[in-house]
């Protein structure tokens, strides 16, 4: 939940203005397309896959290949932009070798600004404590126009158009991206500025949020809203945009973040509405004239991260009215182009305010009816608001990396479910919502670090990275229910540590990963079906409560392997079937099936049958 420059033929490499993103404790983090594992993404529910053409090129950070060798069941990712062009694109390169083909931009927040008497706009000195004097803000210290401040020159210019106008509410917003003239409604009162080599961009609008296409400034007196755009010396999106051509990659920008409640900062605000809708709908409106032929372009991504649970009265909900406004106007301004969305989940009994699977189904419903195209909730388990385990283990220990947030307890005891049950509720939600003619994805977002870590990583304060092993077990739970998996995020817990988990995933990719089985007759033969990544000739292991001795059998021997994929699932999702003799198999029993490579590589996570039938 930025990006560098390419340019074919002799290439030239700006800058891309650094960027710090928080990771917050809570909720979750501010954060993709059904395709093949080596293709473009696409926002198509049901796309065809392909693959980018190969090719290598030289630039100044050296040749690199475009053709993916290590495909991974995750194939989307949320980046942290950098200043150094090189490691920025070195980035998407390693995305893409792991069969990545989504990206995600982190957002940046609209926000309103106090301004003193000399024309300065002011930032808190301590955001941590609201109490303390406000400061002038550097960053907009230096938009200045013929010696008076940006927002005294505004005032200049509104009032010499008509004495009774005037700015009632003053805004900033920072970005690295520069804009076209689609940016503008108003040109003889909006402009790009450009002083010190800084970069920025002054929009005016009726405080109403009507963004009057009129632009009548003169007729009468009025008061606006001022918002003072910093933006980059580079435009990072054209750079993103042209790396994802080159890598068949799918960029996901971010919308503007909406200002949040001062008294409760989960929350949006709903005052500023208008302002928001007027800066998106500027934006967007740029991104169409100038995008609006990009395949990379796949959608837009909503950053104000809010938890998924059963409102009482969805429409009183300040987030959801926000987000309704605000997803209006994409589907006016990138008709066809789906918004992602990426809630948390809270699933842990001894909180207040933490839901059930099926309270958090009808949350989805209600998200669902905001607009979005792809709802790709939190899996949870990286900040331990969700466990990892199956409903024959509900009364074992949590596991040891969940104990700093749920304490000594038994899964049972510390949770309302798993991330199996509520991607399953969930995917239940998204069918009946189909019915009722309201489409939508489910993804999945699996966190990729853990609660805490004796190695944090780079700004992630004292979060660090997981292992391959458990973000293994995290697709397994997760698979059977959504069309895609996503990973919060590739910088910094898929390139920190050594081995990095980057390089965990290349050197063991095509381990087999089971998600689900079922019972299933093929021909006259009764057995079981299991679906999964890298099945094939698989050996499978199958046992139970009181089995003295588990039972082999060799999938390519006896079995049959379907590599064809299988409509609704992750891209790579493949089948094989084996023979079972059900009378020999306790009515009842929690079956467990591992599965096995033929260089003997065992599955991180079994999977488990009830054999309830």
């Amino acid at each position: 939940m930025r990006w560098l420059t390419l340019v074919l033929g002799v290439a030239i490499l700006a800058g891309v203005a650094s960027l710090v993103i928080v990771l917050r404790d809570d909720p979750g983090r501010s954060a993709i397309v059904e395709t093949g594992s080596t293709s473009p993404a696409t926002p198509a529910p049901s796309p065809s896959p392909g693959k980018p053409t190969a090719s290598a090129f030289t630039d100044p950070c050296g040749t690199f290949q475009t053709v993916a060798t290590t495909p991974y069941p995750v194939s989307g990712y949320w980046l942290i932009p950098t200043s150094d062009p090189c490691t920025w694109r070195r980035q998407l390169e390693a995305i893409h070798r792991v069969g990545g083909d989504t990206v995600v931009r982190l957002g940046f927040g609209l926000s309103p600004r106090s301004v003193d008497d000399q024309g300065r706009v002011l930032e808190k000195i301590d955001e941590k404590d609201p109490q303390k004097d406000l400061k002038p803000d550097g960053r907009f210290a230096l938009c200045q126009e013929n010696g008076l401040t940006c927002v005294q020159a505004a005032e200049k210019d509104l009032t010499a158009a008509n004495p009774g106008n005037r700015i009632s509410w003053t805004y900033t917003y920072r970005t690295d991206e520069q804009y076209g003239p689609g940016i503008f409604r108003c040109p003889e009162m909006e402009r790009k500025i450009v002083a010190g080599g800084a970069v920025f961009y002054r929009l005016i609008a009726p405080e109403d949020g009507s963004d009057d296409p009129t632009c009548d400034f003169k007729t009468r007196g009025r008061a606006y809203h001022l918002i003072l755009v910093s933006a980059g010396t580079q435009d990072s999106l054209t750079q993103l945009l042209d790396l994802g051509d080159r890598f068949g990659i799918k960029v996901f920008p971010a919308l503007p973040l909406a200002p949040r409640d001062p008294v409760e900062s989960t929350r949006a605000d709903p005052r500023h509405i208008g302002t928001l809708t007027t800066l998106t709908r500027r934006i967007l409106q740029d991104y169409g004239d100038r995008f609006s032929g990009r395949e990379s372009l796949g959608g837009v991504y909503q950053p104000f991260e809010l938890q998924i649970r059963d409102w009482p009265d969805p429409s009183k909900v300040q987030t959801l009215q926000v987000y309704a406004e605000q997803h209006r106007i994409v589907e006016q301004e990138l008709p066809g182009k789906p918004i992602l969305v990426s809630p948390y989940i809270d699933s842990r009994r001894r909180l207040k305010y933490t839901s059930t699977p099926g309270q958090v189904a009808k949350g989805f419903k209600a998200l669902a009816k905001t607009g979005v195209g792809i709802i790709a909730p939190q899996d949870g388990r990286g900040t331990g608001k969700v466990g990892l385990f199956w409903p024959n283990w509900k009364n074992q220990p949590v596991d040891d990396r969940l104990k700093p947030v749920v304490g000594e307890s038994t899964y049972n005891t510390a949770y309302y479910g798993s991330t199996r049950d509520y991607y399953r509720a969930m995917a239940q939600a998204r069918d009946e919502l189909a019915q009722e003619g309201v489409p939508v994805q489910l993804w999945a977002n699996v966190e990729a670090f853990e609660p805490s870590g004796t190695e944090p990583c780079g700004r992630q304060g004292t979060r660090g990275r997981t292992d391959k092993p458990r973000l293994d077990t995290q697709v397994a739970l997760a698979g059977p229910y959504v069309s895609k998996i996503i990973s919060y995020m590739w910088s910094d817990f898929f390139t920190c540590g050594s081995p990095s988990l980057s390089e965990e995933i290349a050197s063991d990719w095509d381990r087999p990963i089971a998600v689900e089985a079922r019972r299933q007759q093929r021909q006259i033969q009764d057995g079981l079906e299991i679906r999964g990544f890298h099945l094939n000739q698989s050996k499978v292991t199958l046992s139970w409560p009181g089995l003295d001795t588990p039972r082999v059998v060799d999938s390519a021997t006896v079995g049959w392997h379907d590599p064809a994929a299988v409509p609704g699932l992750p891209p790579g999702t493949e089948r094989i079937w084996i023979p079972v003799d059900w009378a020999t198999v306790p009515d009842g029993a929690w079956v467990r099936i591992d599965v096995t490579s033929p260089d003997g590589r065992k599955a991180a996570e079994p999977v488990y049958f009830h054999n309830s039938v």
